[in-house]
């Protein structure tokens, strides 16, 4: 990943995108709609949310999740539902196993984290054997992101370089090509919607504002402009009659095998 771009408290970005990435992430493991007792690796771990959830659900013999984050990579290994998974720092472009190690390859709201995404991408088709599988799924940047409505409004006051570094390799199109690219055939896509609802604005801002780019970029901002942007916010976001926010996000997802 992109070393500019660094997540390093795993529990508050399991509250901020770890949830968000469960609710996409069960969608698109139904989509793959994989086999049990496969050898897997899972780039861009994180704090291990989505590995849990692909133990959880697929039932590997063999996980090995990958990340440039210390922090993170403590935080997945306290996973109980993750134990069987075996966490290790590492850079997607240069994956530090062997050609033909797994069954299939996952990147997780990651590819437009990778500072060169095709480099990413060929690694995971190089390390899957023949006939394997190699699959992604990313925001859609930036309309489909969960934060979006934030982003947009630190935007209008002049605030930039907030997403992440590579946000056109979110798009359908992009990711075909870069699979494409990588030799990988019969490549399909669609497109994940979830929605995820907070008791009140207050929780929606405290959730959201946890980890990532924003933290740093709200700490340096004035308080009345923090203030102010919050106004603003909780008048675009429609609660119902209990004051609950229900937001929506969307991404692309991508699968592929590896030819024979």
């Amino acid at each position: 990943m992109d070393p500019k771009v660094r997540f390093d408290d795993g529990a508050a970005y399991e509250r901020m995108m770890g949830v968000w990435s469960r609710l996409a992430g069960g969608i698109f493991l139904d989509w793959l709609a994989l086999p049990r007792a496969l050898r897997c690796i899972d780039i861009g771990c994180g704090n291990g949310a989505f590995t849990e959830l692909f133990i959880e659900r697929c039932a590997p013999t063999e996980i090995h999740g990958i990340d440039p984050s210390p922090a993170q990579l403590d935080f997945a290994r306290s996973r109980p539902g993750a134990r069987l998974a075996q966490f290790r720092q590492g850079d997607a472009m240069a994956l530090p196993f062997a050609d033909n190690s797994f069954d299939v390859a996952t990147m997780a709201l990651v590819i437009f984290f990778v500072p060169e995404p095709e480099k990413g991408v060929a690694e995971m088709a190089r390390v899957v054997r023949p006939g394997g599988t190699v699959a992604a799924y990313a925001w859609e940047m930036p309309a489909g992101f969960p934060l979006e409505p934030i982003f947009e409004e630190l935007r209008a006051v002049g605030k930039k370089n907030l997403g992440p570094p590579h946000p056109e390799a979110s798009h359908a199109h992009v990711l075909r090509a870069l699979w494409a690219g990588a030799g990988i055939q019969q490549v399909d896509l669609r497109q994940i919607a979830v929605e995820r609802t907070f008791a009140n604005f207050d929780e929606f801002w405290t959730v959201s504002t946890a980890s990532g780019a924003l933290k740093p970029t709200l700490a340096a901002m004035k308080a009345a402009d923090v203030e102010a942007m919050k106004r603003r916010l909780r008048a675009k976001l429609p609660a119902d009659a209990a004051g609950r926010i229900t937001c929506r996000a969307f991404a692309n997802a991508i699968k592929g095998r590896v030819p024979d």
